[in-house]
């Protein structure tokens, strides 16, 4: 039987992506990176095209599709096999914690564009507990998450090898994104493992949800 509802992997990746470029489209400002001053912060999240907006959006959307895919990977990992259960539990921390962390991500965001106080300290603390939920903290969840569909997909068959391998190649630079927190540079394993792992996801999306593979010549 497919499961229908693993279409919520790509929903994940589209809505996200779709949120971010849109954002940047609208913007009249550039992003406020970590380190920018509470000006800058206050001057992107409330500036008037409410470009802001747009990325909150995707990212809300986003946490609600995670949470309805990691019930998808918890099913394919039930069929995993000897250790299913316990790649079933990591599937399920690795969901809670990436829906989580992105829907708490999009709520501080949405307090920035809403908040009319002039303290730039305050802009500044919630910009960083917006990145610190979105980026770190939820890249950790993803990237149990989609370790666990990948290794899930490899003993199942039911995903291309090339795809689950991938899958389990974008999830130690997620587990290691907190790293930014003691070391900016390490800022860039966010970002080199949440896109492929987004992809991995679109594409397990369509082959769990999918009809049926056609069986070859000889049943294999």
């Amino acid at each position: 039987m497919r499961d229908r509802g693993a279409i919520s992997g790509a929903v994940m990746g589209v809505s996200f992506l779709a949120g971010l470029g849109g954002a940047m489209a609208r913007s009249e400002h550039p992003y406020p990176r970590p380190g920018s001053s509470g000006a800058e912060i206050r001057r992107y999240f409330t500036q008037p095209s409410r470009a802001a907006r747009l990325s909150i959006g995707g990212q809300l959307i986003s946490a609600a599709s995670a949470a309805r895919f990691t019930a998808s990977v918890v099913r394919l990992a039930g069929r995993a096999g000897s250790g299913s259960r316990a790649l079933q539990a990591v599937a399920v921390a690795g969901g809670a914690v990436a829906t989580a962390g992105l829907a708490a991500s999009a709520l501080t965001a949405a307090a920035l564009t809403a908040d009319r106080s002039e303290d730039p300290d305050r802009a500044v603390q919630l910009a960083r507990r917006a990145f610190v939920a979105g980026g770190p903290i939820h890249g950790v969840g993803f990237g149990l998450l989609i370790g666990a569909l990948g290794l899930a997909g490899l003993r199942t068959h039911e995903l291309p090898r090339p795809v689950a391998l991938t899958a389990l190649a974008s999830a130690p630079p997620n587990l290691l994104g907190p790293l930014y927190l003691v070391a900016e540079p390490a800022g860039w394993f966010i970002p080199a493992g949440r896109f492929p792992g987004l992809i991995v996801a679109g594409i397990a999306a369509i082959r769990l949800g999918g009809p049926p593979a056609p069986a070859t010549l000889g049943g294999e």
